[in-house]
């Protein structure tokens, strides 16, 4: 079986210069963990969930509500993505995607065809497919 046999086609992209919380609430409505950057039509990153998690202030800060909204408003996504991204090719083995995934500890692949983005792999596409062929 192929990356492409069950990548997803519909993935959702977001420009470097995307506020943090606009894209926050992106991945809550389309209830998504990954979210792929483009500049120009072309892969610059990936941001997750934990990404943005990691990079919000601490419940205990000693900030006030305003400062922190300040500061949330400006952080972008540029700032919070993964820039040296892994990713694989739409005709390469979904195993082979799924070892790349458990050696680097992450939880979604960009699919990159000819340096075009074509497609995400991801933990779920890749337990979904083991599901209906167990």
């Amino acid at each position: 079986m192929r990356v492409q046999d069950i990548m997803t086609i519909s993935y959702i992209t977001v420009a470097p210069e995307t506020p943090v919380l606009e894209a926050r609430q992106l991945m809550v409505e389309k209830r998504i963990r990954h979210l792929l950057v483009t500049n120009g039509g072309r892969l610059a990153g990936i941001v997750t969930d934990r990404d943005i998690r990691l990079n919000l202030p601490s419940p205990a800060t000693s900030l006030s509500v305003w400062e922190i909204n300040y500061l949330l408003a400006k952080m972008t996504v540029g700032a919070v993505m993964t820039k040296d991204v892994i990713a694989i090719g739409p005709t390469q083995e979904a195993r082979e995607a799924a070892q790349v995934m458990v050696e680097n500890k992450i939880g979604a692949l960009p699919v990159v065809s000819s340096g075009q983005l074509v497609g995400i792999i991801t933990e779920t596409d890749v337990l979904r497919e083991f599901a209906k062929t167990a």
